[in-house]
């Protein structure tokens, strides 16, 4: 870069926090907005898999694969498939030092990005109301509290319900027919030893063939996180006259639907330590392209919102970032940065993106979908991890 742009990113997440570090690292000044008052303002979800081909060659970009090694859980990589009777489909244990996609709360991932960027990058409590073209590359970005500013390179990392989006594309997220219902347990191995064991050191997969699943998977600090799947209509819950801050009524409701489940699964609806929380599952069109316009561009769900089928949303949106990062370094200008950079995102995100809908829709389709070779998709991890290095 001949020149030092006035960046902005919006959005605190993986991919604005990784950006930004990697631009810090080489030199380059940034400001990162975010709508949340705090890094651990809200809930932020549960785990993830950092892939070696994707997350982990941007945290190593970023100087942080030893921090992340001290918070991931190479043992959460086990999965099993069963059925709604409880009969185990297939099963999946890591070998000892397979860390082709180990496992990380969303939360401290979060953190230890917000840790490992200068004091003051993220400006909290800044909620985009605006962001508005000037022409010449610059764009003029304006905040709830009153706050504006204008700036060379804007970068959209500000998810789903992006507001820098619509300056790029008309493309709007839409339901995706799937919505899953998050329920929680605490000290799951004192409390719910039935649900710790079923779990196991990774994640259980349950499907009846017929539109419903149940998914859980363990976290740190002896939590596990479960969700509720049902292909179903987005307004679902008023078209059953199911109040969902009545954790009784929704209750009722799972119950009646998952009628017929072992027993043993049961308790992954019934036992809840919080309230149901709704999440239907939108995705944008795929593969979603866009004409390039000069300063400003997308990075994550902001680019290219698909379902969590195949873990590829927060592993892309920090190879993103990593990317975008070394474009604006190694480019003459923010134009010929975001140039090269998009050449690659988008054909890439692209193809995954098609491959996460197609998988939800399986998942969630009449009868029983195969269970993925996660031994082969382990090995892909780490074949593409050393093509990518080359």
């Amino acid at each position: 870069m001949t020149t030092t742009p006035r960046i902005a990113i919006i959005g605190a997440g993986p991919a604005g926090l990784l950006c930004a570090r990697v631009l810090q690292l080489r030199g380059i000044e940034v400001t990162v907005y975010d709508a949340d008052t705090a890094v651990d303002s809200r809930d932020p979800g549960g785990t993830l898999d950092l892939h070696a081909d994707s997350g982990q060659i941007a945290l190593e970009d970023a100087g942080l694969l030893a921090a992340f090694s001290e918070l991931a859980r190479p043992e959460g990589q086990a999965k099993s498939r069963l059925d709604q009777h409880g009969t185990v489909l297939s099963s999946f244990v890591p070998e000892e030092g397979d860390l082709a996609a180990p496992e990380i709360d969303r939360g401290q991932l979060r953190i230890m990005l917000d840790q490992h960027v200068r004091p003051a990058t993220v400006r909290w409590g800044h909620k985009l109301l605006s962001a508005t073209s000037l022409g010449g590359g610059q764009h003029r970005v304006e905040f709830a509290n009153g706050h504006s500013a204008t700036v060379d390179l804007l970068i959209g990392a500000d998810g789903a319900w992006s507001r820098v989006r619509p300056l790029l594309s008309e493309a709007v997220p839409q339901y995706s027919g799937v919505s899953f219902l998050d329920v929680r347990f605490d000290e799951v191995d004192r409390r719910h030893p039935g649900i710790a064991a079923l779990v196991g050191d990774g994640h259980v997969f349950a499907n009846d063939g017929d539109g419903r699943a149940i998914i859980a998977q363990r976290n740190s600090e002896g939590r596990v996180r479960g969700y509720l799947g049902l292909r179903t209509e987005l307004d679902w819950a008023a078209s059953a006259g199911v109040d969902l801050a009545d954790t009784a009524s929704v209750r009722r409701y799972l119950l009646a639907e998952y009628a017929g489940w072992a027993p043993e699964l049961l308790p992954l609806i019934t036992d809840s330590d919080g309230e149901y929380v709704n999440r239907p599952i939108h995705t944008l069109p795929a593969p979603l392209t866009w004409r390039h316009r000069p300063g400003v561009t997308l990075i994550g769900d902001a680019a290219h919102l698909m379902s969590p089928f195949g873990g590829f949303g927060a592993n892309l949106a920090m190879l993103d970032g990593a990317e975008l990062a070394r474009a604006i370094v190694e480019e003459p200008s923010t134009d010929a940065a975001i140039t090269r950079y998009e050449s690659v995102m988008l054909p890439r995100s692209g193809e995954l993106a098609v491959q996460a809908n197609q998988a939800i829709a399986r998942f969630f389709a009449p009868g029983q979908a195969p269970a993925p070779d996660h031994e082969a998709e382990h090995r892909r991890y780490q074949e593409g991890a050393a093509a990518y290095r080359r």
